[in-house]
């Protein structure tokens, strides 16, 4: 299982990982005490190494450790992000704007209100049904943020207001003959 020296986790690796971690965190919840009071200690002091390293980093590093999404996750985790939430979930909400707008729709960062994130979602011009403002592009916008804003209690759409009619000047003011 220990990788050799000097070698890094590829992506799907790291997620194995976690589900795995995952599994083996649940299995331990109806054990007594010292199993899951071990698992926080590490977990503590490995935080604090983690914070150790985030303030010893100049604003380039600190970025960049920030931009990493394993690391980054862990910084949340933390609470020593140095990005706060809302400029991180706008950020996810920029990264799924292509998908959004392949399947006719757009995606825009509207901000926080409270603890809630809101989006502005647009349909093109076949409504919910192509996938550009269903409820599987909010349910994806939701969980791309909360994976990386989870300060935030909720991501909700804002409601959508149509675009104003466009009225011919020349209807207003000349009239039809009878």
């Amino acid at each position: 299982m220990a990788e050799a020296a000097g070698t890094r986790l590829a992506d799907p690796d790291v997620e194995a990982r976690l589900a795995r971690l995952d599994e083996v965190l649940e299995s331990l919840q109806p054990l007594p005490g010292a199993a899951t009071e071990a698992v926080r200690l590490l977990t503590e002091v490995y935080g604090e190494a983690l914070a150790r390293v985030v303030d010893a980093a100049d604003e380039q590093l600190a970025e960049r450790l920030a931009d990493d999404e394993l690391l980054g996750h862990l910084l949340v985790l933390h609470d020593i992000h140095p990005e706060p939430a809302e400029r991180r979930a706008a950020r996810a909400v920029e990264r799924l704007r292509p998908a959004v707008r392949e399947r006719g729709g757009d995606v825009e960062w509207a901000g926080v209100e409270g603890q809630v994130g809101r989006v502005r979602l647009k349909t093109g011009g076949c409504g919910s049904g192509c996938g550009g403002g269903g409820s599987d592009v909010t349910d994806a916008v939701r969980e791309a943020v909360l994976a990386v804003a989870p300060e935030l209690t909720a991501v909700e759409p804002l409601p959508s207001t149509p675009a104003p009619a466009f009225v011919p000047l020349t209807t207003l003011t000349h009239r039809g003959a009878r």
